[in-house]
C-alpha cells in the first residue's frame, strides 16, 4: 500500500477544543495529527452518506408528477 502525500495547513481552533484533542490524543498515545485525519475522515464520510444520489432524486421527482396528490395527503 503506498503512503498517502501529506500537505501542511493552518488553521485555527478554540482554546479549549485544541486542548481536550491534545489530551485526548495524549491518553489514546497517539499524534495530534492521526485524531485531525481521523475528524476530517468522519466528516467527508458523513457529507458523503448524506447526499441524495442522483438517481435517487430524478425518481422521486418524476414520480412527484403522479402521486402530488398522495404526497400532500401523506404530509398532512
Amino acid at each position: 500500500m503506498t503512503q498517502p502525500i501529506l500537505e501542511k495547513f493552518a488553521t485555527q481552533v478554540e482554546v479549549e477544543k485544541l486542548a481536550i484533542v491534545r489530551e485526548l490524543a495524549r491518553k489514546e498515545g497517539r499524534l495530534l495529527q492521526s485524531l485531525v485525519d481521523e475528524a476530517l475522515t468522519d466528516l467527508l464520510e458523513k457529507r458523503r452518506r448524506s447526499q441524495a444520489r442522483a438517481s435517487i432524486m430524478e425518481a422521486y421527482q418524476s414520480s412527484h408528477e403522479t402521486f402530488a396528490p398522495l404526497y400532500k395527503k401523506l404530509a398532512e
